[in-house]
């Protein structure tokens, strides 16, 4: 078997072993703290349109995670961080750390 293959078969073990709740050596695990995007929006005062026009989120989508239906994957959150710290928001009224 191929050093791919093994190194595949491994980390799926791993994940295994993760996913039943069990310490895996070496594995790093990465969490993203959620914004609270109708916070930013809010703080920014802009309309849901203007947000999702300002930063090129479909308004649906802007709307799904609102009303809690979605949420926003790492990147996403990650530019809604950094677009609530660019227009001058500290954060502390709108859920970004």
């Amino acid at each position: 078997m191929s050093t791919f293959g093994e190194d595949l078969i491994e980390s799926l073990k791993q994940a295994v072993e993760h996913a039943q709740g069990r310490k895996v050596a070496g594995m790093r695990i990465s969490r993203v703290d959620l914004p609270d995007v109708k916070a930013i929006r809010r703080s920014l005062k802009m309309s849901q349109g203007e947000f999702a026009s300002a930063y090129r989120i479909p308004l649906a989508t802007l709307k799904n995670w609102e009303q809690g239906r979605r949420q926003p994957d790492a990147p996403a959150a990650a530019y809604l961080r950094h677009s609530a710290a660019a227009e001058g928001s500290d954060g502390s009224d709108c859920g970004v750390r």
